[in-house]
């Protein structure tokens, strides 16, 4: 697969990575564009089997690059422009709370420890295998899923002291 293709497939697969990394708009698409440019570059001299999961390790490369230039990552930009395609919505109110769903979610993943986050993100929203996102991350596969266990529960119990608050506040 040449990077035309590779770009075409998955370019709209590592925006929303690298949105629900970065939370900004602006910025996810500012770092696919630099994903993008260092695959150019280093593609033709590697030999590359899986090539979702050697972009999405380039795109986090990138973001790691940027975070550290930045010192921190600002949130700004509203998570209502990333919709899952697999979701079909039905009414304008079931829209507006399946958004709202989900920015809650992403905020509860980014109140994880980072490398927490980086695996709740790779398996859970990507849809990636513990493999690739062990390779994506350069961790031990056993490393990666004690991590994944341990934000999972983390975001289960945010989600659930916020039912249950907002139980009590009804």
């Amino acid at each position: 697969m040449d990077l035309d293709e590779a770009y075409q497939e998955y370019v709209n697969d590592l925006y929303r990575y690298l949105f629900s990394l970065s939370k900004e708009h602006y910025t996810a698409e500012d770092l696919v564009q630099e994903a993008f440019y260092r695959a150019y570059l280093h593609l033709e001299n590697e030999e590359i089997l899986n090539i979702k999961a050697w972009l999405f390790k380039v795109a986090y490369r990138v973001f790691i690059d940027y975070s550290r230039k930045q010192k921190r990552v600002v949130v700004s930009e509203k998570v209502g422009e990333v919709q899952d395609k697999e979701v079909q919505m039905t009414t304008p109110e079931k829209s507006l709370l399946e958004k709202e769903n989900f920015r809650l979610l992403l905020d509860d993943i980014h109140t994880l420890k980072e490398r927490e986050r980086d695996i709740v993100l790779l398996c859970d929203l990507h849809k990636m295998s513990y493999q690739e996102a062990a390779d994506i991350l350069e961790m031990n596969l056993n490393t990666l899923k004690s991590h994944l266990l341990r934000g999972r529960r983390k975001i289960i119990a945010r989600v659930q002291e916020r039912r249950k608050r907002d139980d009590r506040e009804s």
